[in-house]
């Protein structure tokens, strides 16, 4: 239904759009005084906002961080004893010496021992003899060696003198030294291999040289005395038996 304007009522229609105006205004001026209020009050609720955060991340990392170091530090230090390395195994290798003060000594503790075989050097192989120095040896004395002849001189008394033979045997050693040898001190007999004035036999049995008359005639003093008595027993003996 539309307003009548009459004279009476326009100064009515005009307050009350007035009035309507200023609570329009007023309603405005409210929300634009709300929306200031609100913008300045943002930036405080944020900074709030992200210290409150802040202080939790604190709370919380005071409380966990002192644990995962423990247990960070225990994986570590029981990883670094069980590491096996190239230091560790050398350090095991390297010999510990004990020095002592005194005496700058150094003596190494006990560790295990190994032996080390060494074979003995071979024996070196025996060269066999050759015929040339077979004969070298010959020559120059080894083996056998021919008889020693005597070439001294002298005669039957000065012999049996030198002999130790009494001069009253003498015609008895005479008789059988005569028909033994001739006499002859470098006589040999070729198949008993009697040897000398007497023939002793085995010539070796004369001590010194069964060819040298004084020696082969000493022997036979002893001979005689031993087995006969005495030369003249010797003498008779040989005249039966044509040997002595």
């Amino acid at each position: 239904m539309a307003d009548i304007v009459t004279p009476d009522n326009d100064l009515i229609l005009k307050a009350k759009h007035t009035l309507s105006a200023s609570l329009r205004g007023t309603s405005t001026a409210k929300s634009q005084t709300g929306a200031a209020a609100n913008s300045r009050h943002q930036p405080r609720r944020r900074a709030t906002g992200i210290l409150a955060g802040l202080a939790v991340m604190g709370f919380s990392a005071a409380i966990i961080a002192p644990t995962g170091l423990a247990l960070a530090g225990s994986s570590s230090t029981a990883t670094a004893a069980d590491a096996t390395t190239a230091f560790s195994v050398a350090s095991n290798e390297v010999q510990s010496l004990k020095i002592s003060v005194e005496g700058s000594s150094a003596e190494p503790l006990a560790r295990g021992t190994f032996e080390v075989y060494v074979p003995p050097p071979p024996e070196p192989e025996p060269k066999p003899a050759s015929a040339d120095s077979d004969d070298s040896g010959s020559d120059s004395g080894g083996g056998d060696v021919g008889p020693v002849y005597y070439d001294g001189g002298g005669d039957p008394a000065a012999w049996m003198a030198a002999a130790g033979i009494a001069s009253s045997d003498w015609g008895y050693v005479d008789y059988i030294a005569t028909r033994e040898s001739g006499w002859n001190p470098n006589a040999t007999n070729p198949s008993s291999g009697a040897c000398g004035l007497i023939q002793a036999l085995p010539c070796s049995k004369v001590p010194g040289n069964g060819y040298d008359p004084v020696d082969n005639l000493r022997w036979a003093n002893g001979y005689a005395m031993e087995r006969y008595g005495s030369w003249y027993d010797a003498y008779v003996f040989w005249v039966n038996n044509s040997w002595w």
